[in-house]
């Protein structure tokens, strides 16, 4: 915990799993003087109160970032614009404005030229999470030994991109920088074509005519249910990323189509090899994440969800 705090306000926009989250783990490692929160729901206004999730919580976004010298944008990035152009104008000289949105571009795109001159855009984007959403599921340990990827331009204030990365290995993170281009292109494969390939065959899955509902559920296999839990993210937050990095996607999808064409022909023409091999190096890969340290079998990566279910307490 460093000797006082390197933030003295943090201000959160939109508290959902992430930004109540990032409050549990900046308040656990001392990393902020204060904490103000807002959101667009009354009654997530009033989850973040009644669990002192943040120390104050305001209706409005001017109200909540008045004196922070930290603000996280934490809402879908389909509103990021309308957001920072809120904002904008309310925001101190020398503070530091991040998002942890999973789409980069967008950031610069939208967010920047609602910004002053003097207060220092680092977009960022946190590589964790469950697919529980809200203010209540949030907890301290969930950016433990995750990665979180900081884009900020050339130009950016190299002091400000710093305080960032410390701020963010303070909470447990792995930190990597790139440009916002690279991430997007790296979290297309990685992220978003995994979720929307999710989406597609759960939903395949339920339209099925010849299937019923209650069989569906009842004879899933493994397989089926990791797609579930995929398929069970935000649906507003995902549909804001597929069309905001949708060139991306849609080069990283014609590649995926281009690979399940010949898989399937060697299923029609019973190649063998050729289904083996893939398999091998697709195995491969999983070992390689495990010795990574990115995944266990553990469920939410074997991380304690606060004091209750912590042994020491």
């Amino acid at each position: 915990m460093p000797d006082k705090p390197l933030f003295e306000k943090m201000a959160l926009i939109g508290v959902g799993l992430i930004g109540s989250s990032i409050a549990h783990g900046a308040r656990k490692n001392g990393l902020v003087g204060h904490i103000s929160a807002t959101a667009r729901s009354e009654e997530t206004r009033r989850i973040v109160a009644e669990q002192n999730i943040a120390d104050t919580v305001f209706e409005t976004g001017p109200e909540a970032v008045a004196g922070a010298d930290l603000i996280v944008i934490c809402t879908p990035v389909g509103v990021f614009g309308r957001v920072a152009a809120d904002i904008g104008p309310h925001i101190a000289p020398g503070a530091i404005v991040t998002d942890v949105g999973s789409v980069k571009k967008v950031v610069v795109r939208d967010v920047k030229p609602h910004l002053a001159d003097g207060v220092h855009l680092v977009p960022g984007h946190p590589v964790a999470g469950t697919e529980n959403s809200g203010p209540e599921s949030g907890f301290a340990e969930l950016f433990e030994d995750r990665w979180c990827i900081l884009t900020p331009e050339a130009d950016t204030d190299p002091d400000a991109t710093a305080k960032l990365n410390a701020f963010w290995k303070a909470l447990g993170s792995r930190v990597e920088e790139m440009t916002p281009q690279h991430h997007d292109l790296v979290l297309a494969i990685t992220s978003h074509v995994p979720h929307l390939i999710a989406y597609n065959i759960v939903g395949t899955a339920a339209d099925l005519e010849t299937v019923t509902e209650s069989e569906v559920i009842k004879f899933s296999a493994g397989g089926f249910r990791d797609f579930t839990r995929i398929a069970a993210s935000d649906p507003t937050m995902w549909r804001d990323v597929f069309l905001n990095n949708k060139d991306a996607v849609l080069e990283m999808l014609g590649r995926f189509n281009e690979d399940l064409s010949a898989l399937q022909r060697a299923i029609r023409w019973s190649d063998g090899d050729a289904l083996f091999d893939l398999f091998s190096r697709t195995r491969a890969i999983r070992r390689s994440i495990i010795d990574a340290g990115q995944e266990t079998e553990a469920p939410d990566f074997g991380r304690p969800h606060g004091q209750d279910d912590d042994p020491e307490n």
